[in-house]
């Protein structure tokens, strides 16, 4: 039965997610049960482009990213895949009727990784734009239920909080972005000689996101509100690590939050949520 193989599909994409990334996870445990397959899907579904242009060192990931780029075209037009995670994503991008436009946007970003070192300020915009703001557009999708007139509404603050979590991970990968994939994404920044200035100057830029984000995430829907404030909770709190350490160390370690920690913030985001102290 082919619902068998769908099950198998999202579950897939659950144990992708759940992999990846432990902060991710648990925000979407609090998410409203319906809504958890998707947002593993869409999660699965770009953690596993992003493993190709960040990973798969010994292949080639040109012809990797296309074929994972032809067959999720593939997958759209036909209703299915045999690749189980393109398939769990082709079942959101069709239920939730995401815009071909934004998969479009996260592949052209995932192709510039393949060649692109170096970004100006429009290709940064272009950059973050593709492989960020348009996943939080997606997942938007799902957190307004095929309501447009919230989605639009809401578009806005979903985009910053995607920008605003990864130019977090941008600073926290700092080293292995620079030092191993020889990576610069923030425009007009020479880390061989990084300076508390130019530090302090991206973080104005993550803080106004993070305000900007937080305004929506006030007005989501009850069934997406709890779940989305824990991620953004989650990297609020990262962000705030990053920020207290100095620009000349910042290159040389990768800070995280440990697991037992991760935990001690989803009580404390709950309690903020409970008592609307958003």
């Amino acid at each position: 039965m082919k619902q068998i193989f769908d099950d198998v599909s999202f579950s897939c994409s659950k144990i992708t997610t759940r992999t990846y990334s432990t902060s991710f996870s648990l925000g979407i445990r609090f998410l409203n049960r319906h809504m958890h397959d998707s947002i593993y899907a869409i999660y699965g579904f770009v953690r596993f482009a992003d493993e190709i242009v960040d990973s798969f060192h010994r292949f080639d990931k040109a012809a990797l990213l296309t074929d994972f780029k032809e067959e999720t075209w593939k997958a759209i037009n036909f209703g299915i895949s045999i690749n189980p995670i393109i398939n769990s994503f082709q079942h959101v991008v069709a239920k939730y009727g995401i815009e071909k436009e934004l998969i479009e946007r996260f592949f052209a970003s995932m192709e510039a990784d393949l060649e692109q070192t170096r970004h100006s300020a429009a290709s940064y915009e272009q950059y973050i734009y593709g492989s960020a703001e348009v996943v939080g557009l997606m997942c938007l999708r799902v957190f307004t239920e095929n309501d447009d007139g919230l989605f639009q509404q809401l578009k806005y603050p979903a985009m910053k909080l995607g920008a605003a979590f990864q130019k977090v991970n941008f600073l926290r990968d700092i080293n292995a972005d620079y030092q191993e994939l020889g990576r610069t994404y923030f425009p007009g920044v020479n880390f061989k000689s990084f300076s508390q200035l130019e530090k302090e100057n991206i973080q104005l830029d993550i803080e106004f996101d993070f305000e900007q984000a937080l305004a929506g995430i006030r007005k989501l829907p009850i069934s997406s509100r709890k779940g989305v404030y824990l991620a953004y909770f989650y990297y609020r709190k990262l962000y705030l690590m990053i920020k207290k350490t100095p620009a000349d160390k910042i290159l040389n370690v990768r800070l995280r939050i440990p697991n037992h920690k991760k935990v001690s913030l989803m009580f404390q985001s709950m309690i903020r949520h409970q008592f609307n102290l958003l």
